[in-house]
């Protein structure tokens, strides 16, 4: 496995020097006072963001948020675990979301999730906040079990907008990790995902930084 001073030295070269690429790091990343701060209408909503972006145009989601958080009652978790059959069909004739009916379901399947583990540790925000940086995959896996199309990628996704330090395999970065020798194909499977903490862990001990500044850099060092 490299060092991550060399894959560092990598994408200085390739974005120009320190300056430039400090500018391309994540610079969302919240404390974990923050995130414990976070309301849970707030993590439903990123969730959801996160969910509907999969397969989709960004730019296309966000550009219709508002309407999406209209439509869902701004997300507030105990309406939206009451939504009922006649909701379901109203929701999926509205013009103001994307119409994807399998999509639309997760926003009360996830509401659900966040009551569930909001009594398990004490509160939603809590356990995101707490959850240990080296344990990333252990976080990916809890909500892609307990979740609704919380695949590894789209809790990934989520994470990252709702501004948790964790790393994001993209194509990008599952190519930079292939480089590094810490895996060997594309594939995100457990075993891999394993191996990938450890790098993970591996280099925060060595540089210093986050997972989410690492992950960027790893994709910064390929392309």
């Amino acid at each position: 496995m490299q060092k991550f001073s060399e894959i560092y030295q990598r994408a200085l070269k390739r974005k120009g020097g320190k300056e430039a690429l400090s500018e391309l790091l994540p610079s969302s990343i919240k404390t974990a006072a923050e995130l414990s701060a976070i309301p849970d209408d707030r993590y439903l909503a990123e969730m959801t963001r996160a969910i509907f972006k999969a397969g989709f145009v960004w730019k296309i989601i966000d550009h219709k948020w508002a309407g999406f958080e209209e439509a869902f009652w701004h997300f507030n978790i105990a309406r939206c675990n009451m939504i009922s059959p006649e909701n379901l069909e109203s929701l999926y004739q509205d013009t103001r979301i994307i119409r994807n009916g399998m999509k639309i379901d997760t926003v009360q399947r996830n509401a659900v999730m966040i009551i569930e583990l909001s009594e398990q540790y004490g509160s939603f925000a809590k356990m995101i906040a707490e959850w240990p940086d080296d344990d990333f995959i252990g976080l990916l896996g809890l909500l892609h079990k307990n979740g609704s199309r919380l695949g590894k990628l789209t809790s990934q996704y989520f994470l990252r907008f709702i501004g948790k330090d964790g790393f994001v395999l993209a194509r990008d970065g599952v190519a930079a990790m292939i480089r590094a020798d810490v895996i060997t194909t594309h594939s995100t499977s457990k075993r891999d995902l394993k191996l990938v903490q450890q790098a993970y862990n591996f280099w925060r001990d060595e540089s210093g930084l986050g997972n989410a500044q690492i992950s960027r850099i790893l994709s910064l060092s390929i392309g």
